[in-house]
């Protein structure tokens, strides 16, 4: 399998062992991974590619050019912080801790993953060529804004996890 790691992350396809097939034919990614794998898939015409995984897709497309200037400069002012708060809302509802999976990202990376944006026609370009799309998204997602992204991807095979946020974990409690 081909992985894609999340902003600011790495290793942590770990955490997404249930929802991920281990094999030579399967392509993933978690949030801004997911982008890139979707990319990955859409430019790739050479090798055999079965399956797309895409978890918890980094989606901002409808966010207003405001959102995305407030982001980066808060990255800009304090990447730590900035980062902190992130993996945080990521985990929520959950208190997993994601530190050991941090990995910080730079600034192209984070105006990137927020200016992306997801084009039907290559997803349905996707789906032409028999390869299997498979999108998963948590409910209570503090990252995206969740009710358009699952507007978004209806067309697609999807999973909506009730009670998981972002990193598609439910509450401990």
């Amino acid at each position: 399998m081909i992985y894609f790691n999340g902003f600011s992350l790495k290793g942590e396809e770990a955490l997404f062992s249930s929802y991920l097939l281990e094999n030579d034919t399967t392509v993933a990614g978690f949030s801004y991974g997911a982008q890139k794998a979707l990319e990955y898939v859409y430019q790739n015409t050479t090798q055999r590619i079965d399956r797309l995984i895409l978890l918890s897709p980094a989606f901002f497309q409808t966010q207003k050019p405001s959102f995305i200037r407030t982001q980066l400069r808060y990255f800009n002012t304090d990447k730590e912080a900035y980062i902190k708060q992130f993996l945080q809302n990521a985990s929520k509802p959950s208190s997993i801790d994601l530190s050991p999976y941090v990995h910080i990202g730079t600034q192209e990376e984070l105006e990137a993953l927020l200016t992306y944006t997801w084009e039907k026609e290559k997803i349905q370009s996707i789906i032409n060529r028999d390869i299997a799309i498979e999108v998963f998204l948590g409910k209570k997602d503090k990252i995206i804004p969740i009710d358009e992204a699952i507007k978004f991807f209806t067309h697609t095979t999807h999973y909506i996890i009730k009670d998981a946020g972002h990193i598609l974990r439910r509450s401990d409690g």
